[in-house]
């Protein structure tokens, strides 16, 4: 039987460790940490995501601020609430929740973010520098895969990893990463034009799963004793729930659990590490704008 990547518990022991070192540097005399937020129409998925956001902020002792702006926003006046952050020294980072409406182009909004307050990571220049394996805010979902095997102590030097997904929030840049030295797989991307697909998955020793299709992978796609992270999330109507649905990730669990070594859960296993990168990279931000050392 598989064993978990617990992404609950690794997060709230990260958060545990960021709010002790908030409440040394208060008994300092030093301010908190301030993780900003702007986010623009009535989004639900976007509005909840905001508000977890604020919510583990406060938990760790970080000020929150969230700007709430109209469907009707141009891109002119987000570009203008964007510089004001930019040059506000009381806000160590911040990040524009995606998606936006469709008058403005997400492409420009991102990219005239400041890199040093680019805390999703997002920002053309951030990339670039993660590709050069150069000092840099790294997008949240890859990071938070990153802690949770670096946290579970799984071994991946030498291993074959197999990603499903090219997107530029997950599928890219966790190939990237765990290709680096220090994790030192050798990662093949697999997309919807692959070919022999199941051929491919079956050679992962680590697979990590961001198709975007719910139950996508099942356990004649899994080697036995591979490590499954499974990045997706979908809400499905299930009337036998109070909500009236369930959670489920990209892969179909009830299968292939069984076959796994780790397997993370859905929910409850990268999820939680992506709001806790997103703290992680503000502390940075914040000792890197105190001249504190990193």
């Amino acid at each position: 039987m598989s064993q978990l990547l617990d992404g609950k518990a690794t997060a709230l022991q990260i958060k545990e460790e960021i709010a002790n070192e908030v409440r040394r540097l208060g008994a300092e005399g030093r301010r908190p940490p301030h993780l900003a937020a702007l986010i623009v129409g009535n989004d639900g998925a976007s509005q909840t995501y905001v508000a977890n956001k604020e919510k583990a902020s406060h938990e760790v002792g970080f000020t929150s601020s969230v700007y709430r702006y109209p469907e009707s926003t141009s891109e002119e006046e987000l570009l203008k609430a964007i510089d004001f952050l930019n040059n506000d020294n009381e806000i160590d980072g911040f990040i524009v929740q995606l998606p936006l409406p469709k008058q403005i182009n997400e492409k420009h909004i991102i990219n005239s973010i400041s890199p040093e307050k680019d805390v999703d990571g997002f920002t053309a220049i951030n990339v670039g520098r993660m590709v050069l394996s150069e000092d840099a805010y790294l997008p949240a979902t890859p990071m938070g895969i990153c802690t949770l095997l670096k946290r579970h102590n799984v071994e991946t030097q030498g291993k074959h990893c197999v990603v499903l997904g090219r997107s530029n929030i997950v599928g890219t840049p966790i190939a990237n990463l765990l290709s680096r030295k220090g994790f030192d797989c050798t990662v093949t991307i697999c997309h919807s034009h692959t070919q022999n697909l199941p051929e491919i998955t079956r050679q992962a020793d680590i697979l990590v799963v961001a198709i975007g299709k719910p139950n996508f992978v099942t356990a004649d796609m899994v080697k036995e004793g591979a490590v499954v992270i499974d990045v997706g999330i979908h809400r499905i109507a299930d009337e036998s729930r109070k909500t009236g649905y369930r959670i489920i990730g990209d892969v179909k669990h009830d299968e292939v659990d069984q076959h796994c070594s780790w397997v993370s859960p859905v929910p409850g296993g990268v999820g939680p590490l992506t709001i806790v990168s997103l703290l992680e990279n503000t502390m940075k931000s914040y000792r890197r704008q105190m001249g504190l050392a990193q």
